[in-house]
C-alpha cells in the first residue's frame, strides 16, 4: 500500500547478527551459518503494520526463498542491487563510499518520492546527520554485533517518516 513508507531491511548484521547471541537459532543456508530469533518474526509482523517492508540485501530474492519462511514473513519485494550501474542523477554525500553507493542509489531510486526507514549496518555518520533533515527519511544503524533489537523496532514504530512538504 502506497499509503505506508517503506522499511528496507538488511539481513546479515540486522537480522543475522555476527555475534552468537542467546535466543537466535543457527541455519545452514547457501554455505552460510544465519543466525534468525523468534523475536525478529513478531517484531517484523508488527512493523508490516506501519510499513510496507522491503528486503534491502545483498541476498536479493534469496532472502525470499531462505530467509522469509523462516521469519514467517511472505515474500517481500526486493531492491536489486547485483547489476548496479551509476548514473549521473545517483546522490552523492560525503563519506558514501563507492560500496554503500551501490546500495544507497538503488534504495532512493526504488523508493522514488515516498518515505523510507532504512535499517542496515552500514552507514556513513554523514549520511544518517544529513537525513535527520528529512521528514521522509529514516536511516537506523544497527550494531552488526548485536543486529535488530526492541529499541530500534520502538524507533520505527514513533518515529515513522512522513511524506515531504512540498
Amino acid at each position: 500500500m502506497a499509503d505506508r513508507p517503506l522499511l528496507f531491511l538488511d539481513i546479515d548484521g540486522v537480522l543475522n547478527p555476527v555475534l552468537p547471541t542467546p535466543g537466535f537459532v543457527a541455519h545452514d543456508l547457501l554455505d552460510h551459518t544465519v543466525l534468525l530469533s523468534a523475536d525478529h518474526a513478531g517484531w517484523l509482523g508488527e512493523l508490516a503494520v506501519a510499513y510496507e517492508l522491503v528486503w534491502a540485501t545483498t541476498w536479493e530474492h534469496h532472502a525470499n526463498t531462505h530467509i522469509a519462511p523462516l521469519l514467517e514473513l511472505p515474500a517481500l519485494p526486493v531492491v536489486e542491487f547485483t547489476g548496479y550501474r551509476s548514473r549521473p542523477d545517483d546522490p552523492r554525500f560525503e563519506g558514501v563510499e563507492t560500496l554503500l553507493g551501490r546500495k544507497w542509489a538503488p534504495l532512493l531510486r526504488y523508493a522514488g518520492d515516498r518515505p523510507f526507514a532504512w535499517v542496515d549496518d552500514v552507514m556513513p555518520d554523514s549520511l544518517v546527520r544529513h537525513s535527520r533533515q528529512r521528514p521522509d527519511w529514516l536511516l537506523l544503524p544497527v550494531d552488526p554485533g548485536h543486529g535488530l533489537r526492541r529499541h530500534h523496532v520502538e524507533r520505527l514504530l514513533a518515529d515513522r517518516p512522513s511524506a515531504r512538504l512540498a
